[in-house]
């Protein structure tokens, strides 16, 4: 279709308009398709972040339902441990366990000094790299523990309430940190030991403990179910793991005699002793009978000074030794 318009200076303009193509109907059913995916992305965008808001609200409320076991109210929580009062202006903050406090914050600081030091020890070494996040997350999670679990759990899991908490949101997240930080262990000790093969699939295997742990311990938050969210359960999650660097390196150290894996046997027996004490110190009961006389110290203290002492003995033993196997690379 064509029309001429004509104006007094004989300049005509042309304005020619085509007819448009028809779409097949193969192009239709696609832009239907490819609208209907919008409108799909659309939706999830926009309903995502009040999914998540409704997840984390229901998680927090499911928290707030698990009692302390026994049964404990605010009073009952500062009768049964030490706790000191910090005036700040005219704040009071009561600090529970202060010397237990102390001992973990100054593991969660080495750890996390620990982890630097190895990064700036790494030197390419995919290993040293991995060991300084590990340690990193390890003293992350030492400070979320210290936070709930002693210096502030009064705060966190009494001030206001009837009845005191078991559990708040700074140990679920101690829990995660703690056991992506032995996850990463395993993926630096697959740059140490496994060819190329085998250090893809320990990389995974580590990478989904992660994720699974992590997906039971929100079943835990939701359900809930207490066990899911303790510390019991996270040594138990984390054995096979500690089992696997046992077995990899001491079968590298009777073949080839090096170093290297006879300190990192070293640090996982240490590891196990650390852990093994804090048990029997748990179950000897002398927490109470020294908690009777005045004197604060807790198998807590037994864990947490053996840990800090595994800390210093990776950076100065370990940390100089470690290497990637060249055949990893």
């Amino acid at each position: 279709m064509t029309a001429a318009i004509s104006v007094e200076s004989d300049i005509h303009f042309v304005i020619t308009s085509q007819p448009r193509p028809e779409r097949s109907t193969s192009e239709t059913r696609s832009q239907g398709i490819h609208d209907l995916a919008d409108l799909r992305e659309c939706v999830l965008k926009r309903a995502l972040p009040w999914l998540t808001a409704a997840l984390a609200l229901t998680a927090c409320r499911q928290l707030e339902s698990i009692p302390y076991s026994p049964r404990q109210t605010p009073e009952s929580w500062l009768r049964i441990q030490p706790f000191v009062e910090v005036h700040i202006g005219s704040i009071t903050i009561l600090v529970v366990q202060p010397t237990t406090t102390a001992i973990v914050y100054l593991l969660g600081i080495v750890a996390i000094g620990g982890g630097l030091r190895f990064w700036r020890l790494r030197d390419g070494h995919r290993s040293r790299l991995w060991c300084g996040i590990a340690l990193a997350l390890w003293g992350i999670g030492a400070l979320f523990a210290g936070t709930s679990y002693e210096a502030f759990s009064y705060q966190i899991k009494c001030a206001g309430r009837a009845a005191c908490l078991w559990t708040s949101w700074w140990e679920v997240a101690y829990l995660a940190v703690s056991a992506a930080s032995t996850d990463a262990i395993l993926i630096a000790q697959a740059h140490v030991c496994a060819t190329a093969g085998w250090r893809r699939m320990q990389i995974l295997c580590a990478t989904t403990h992660m994720v699974l742990y992590t997906i039971t311990v929100l079943i835990g938050v939701l359900v809930p179910i207490p066990f899911l969210i303790s510390f019991e359960f996270l040594l138990i999650a984390s054995v096979p793991g500690i089992v696997v660097l046992v077995i990899q390196n001491g079968r590298r150290y009777s073949r080839l005699k090096r170093s290297m894996d006879l300190a990192l046997l070293g640090a996982w027996a240490w590891l196990a002793l650390t852990i093994g004490a804090y048990f029997l110190y748990l179950a000897s009961g002398v927490t109470q009978r020294l908690w009777a006389r005045q004197i604060w110290f807790s198998e807590n203290d037994v864990l947490h000074i053996g840990l800090i002492v595994w800390v210093v003995y990776l950076v100065r033993v370990v940390a100089p030794r470690i290497e990637d196997n060249v055949r990893s690379r």
